[in-house]
């Protein structure tokens, strides 16, 4: 039976992807309902089924008060036997049936499946936006909103049908109830009903902001932890423990004064409901007793009025709290829409097709990017690097090196000029396309939280074990991959290697990152200071087996100890954003310009930060 309701949507179905999810909270709620809207329907119904019974129920207790004192119980159990047995029947049969569906579909269908339907599309939403995207926010806070927006829109459908729909149908049925007995009765229901619906107003309009407000605390908070923890290693370097402390009591403090200002509008809100449905009690049964003193109500309508006030009187606050939850879950939604519902930074274009490279010829041509600041960055570079071609970029930092690899890499759409490889157009291409023709090893190779021989196929998750030990052979690193092992007692290439590979020693992580890009074997390769961090004898061994791996491919290299590119075909001296010079080792040093200058002051290799003489 449990499998029937759970299985009734597929959170991981197929759907279209959008770019620019909707932005107001309704619209955005309604995008992930529409797998949903059978089961909405359904449940929506059985909860006004079982709320109406609910009301037949305590008129029915009035009817039979009214029954029993109607003659002797003979004649009474022989005029209405039948009906009690009925109506026995049905209450021990077919309303625990119906209220069973109801709730099997809001806790096995809905509740499990529309919060993973929301992260599962959420975070491949937030997977496809662009680096820069993620290098303008807190990991841990993007994490903390993927994470909780799909409980809180969960608990939002559940109490819209839990809640408000049974209340509302209760008070509808309430107020037939009643009337039917005498229209009297439905005053002083009317006016609590009046008062109840201001307080909720005010309520649900100050709740709301409130819960937001908290929600965006909270998620500080994460933020700020997340980020201490992801960086113990500075944080104990320095000697900044109470400085961490301190940062996170600020979030925390923050956090706790956003909290009591949501518990003031509860307890006002609670406070105020008890003398509204003292006043219920009072004037629903007070008036149903005088009616009857008048003659004008039997006993059973005195009964059924005072267990329908009393009912309402539970069901209140329970409707309040779930109404405030309801609106508290909103808020939280609605913070996360501010991470899960901005749209893609960065797209293909409509008619993007698969980079067909043939030769691996690349033109930079007119290429400026300054990161939206009007400055810094690349300034109207072009370049061109034959098939082949082993071109080395050297330039103080903030020169602009890097910009133009993230460039080719695409991580940002560039503000001026182009880059074509094999003349396509890298912006008119498949961004998946573009990266998977590209191999990067940077100077910090940062690992997946996952085991060595995971990260190693992540550049080629088809490789077999053979080519997967080749490539770490090649990059001097199965020796010391076999003698790993984890606390859980991995050892070799099933060692877990810890978050961003900090289990593992700088030259380590650096060999295993290599051994992923040469397994990977893409025609273009990039490095990025890729031996830094290796010591020098191993760094003379991986020299070997890079310039093997270059071969046949078109290669940019980045580096700072010279001595790592004199061997290039090219070196491109890059100042202030742009190309100063140009050539080989022997022409730059021939020339006596600024790559001159950099052989001159640099001291084991490195180039100077200081202004050149």
């Amino acid at each position: 039976m449990f499998r029937f309701f759970e299985n009734l949507v597929d959170p991981f179905a197929a759907y279209t992807e959008s770019d620019a999810p909707p932005r107001r909270l309704w619209p955005f709620l309604w995008a992930y309902c529409r797998p949903f809207k059978a089961v909405f329907a359904a449940t929506a119904l059985l909860s006004v089924i079982v709320a109406s019974l609910d009301v037949v129920l305590i008129w029915y207790v009035g009817r039979m008060v009214d029954l029993l004192a109607s003659g002797a119980p003979a004649a009474v159990w022989a005029d209405h036997g039948t009906e009690f047995i009925l109506a026995g029947l049905a209450i021990v049969f077919l309303r625990p049936l119906l209220a069973g569906a109801d709730v099997a579909l809001l806790h096995n269908t809905i509740l499990p499946n529309f919060g993973t339907l929301i992260r599962w599309r959420a975070h491949r939403h937030v997977l496809r936006q662009p680096v820069g995207w993620f290098e303008n926010d807190f990991a841990g806070r993007i994490a903390n909103r993927i994470m909780q927006t799909p409980p809180a829109a969960g608990d939002a459908v559940f109490q819209t049908f839990d809640a408000v729909a049974f209340a509302v149908t209760t008070v509808i049925g309430s107020i037939a109830m009643l009337a039917g007995a005498d229209p009297r009765l439905v005053v002083p229901l009317l006016l609590w009903l009046l008062g109840y619906a201001l307080l909720l107003r005010w309520t649900i309009r100050r709740a709301g902001p409130a819960a937001k407000a908290s929600s965006d605390a909270r998620s500080a908070i994460t933020g700020r932890v997340v980020d201490s923890y992801s960086n113990i290693h500075s944080v104990k370097l320095f000697a900044h423990h109470d400085r961490e402390i301190t940062y996170a009591r600020d979030a925390i403090e923050h956090a706790r004064t956003t909290f009591q200002k949501e518990m003031r509008i509860i307890t006002t809100m609670d406070v105020v409901l008890t003398l509204l449905n003292g006043l219920l009690i009072v004037g629903v049964t007070g008036w149903a007793v005088v009616l009857w003193y008048q003659g004008s109500a039997s006993v059973g309508v005195v009964a059924a009025a005072a267990a329908l006030v009393l009912r309402l009187n539970n069901m209140t606050y329970w409707v309040m709290w779930a109404t405030t939850g309801l609106v508290q879950a909103l808020g939280v939604v609605a913070e996360g829409m501010e991470t899960i519902a901005q749209p893609i930074a960065l797209t293909d274009v409509a008619d993007a097709k698969p980079l067909n490279l043939t030769e691996g010829r690349i033109e930079v041509q007119g290429l400026s990017h300054h990161y939206g600041r009007g400055s810094g960055g690349l300034d109207r570079i072009s370049l061109s690097i034959a098939p082949g071609e082993k071109v080395g970029l050297i330039g103080r930092s903030g020169a602009g090196k890097s910009t133009l690899v993230k460039l080719l890499l695409r991580f940002y759409d560039a503000e001026g000029g182009r880059i074509l490889i094999d003349g396509q157009d890298i912006a008119e291409v498949t961004q998946d396309s573009l990266r998977a023709r590209i191999g990067m090893v940077q100077q910090d190779s940062s690992l997946l939280h996952r085991s060595v021989r995971e990260n190693i196929l992540y550049g080629r998750p088809d490789a077999t074990e053979a080519e997967m030990i080749e490539a770490a052979k090649r990059a001097e690193a199965h020796d010391f991959i076999l003698s790993l092992r984890d606390p859980e007692g991995r050892s070799g290439y099933d060692a877990q290697v810890g978050e961003r590979g900090v289990k593992l020693s700088g030259g380590q992580r650096q060999r295993v990152a290599l051994a992923r890009v040469i397994l990977k074997d893409a025609p273009i390769l990039v490095l990025d200071e890729a031996t830094s961090a290796l010591d020098s004898e191993v760094e003379a061994a991986i020299q070997d087996t890079l310039y093997g791996v270059m071969e046949g491919k078109t290669v940019i290299a980045i580096a700072h100890r010279l001595s790592t590119i004199a061997h290039m075909d090219r070196i491109v001296v890059i100042e202030d954003g742009r190309i100063a010079e140009q050539g080989s080792h022997a022409e730059l040093l021939a020339s006596g310009g600024l790559y001159a200058r950099f052989w001159e002051r640099q001291s084991g290799g490195f180039i100077g930060t200081e202004d050149a003489e």
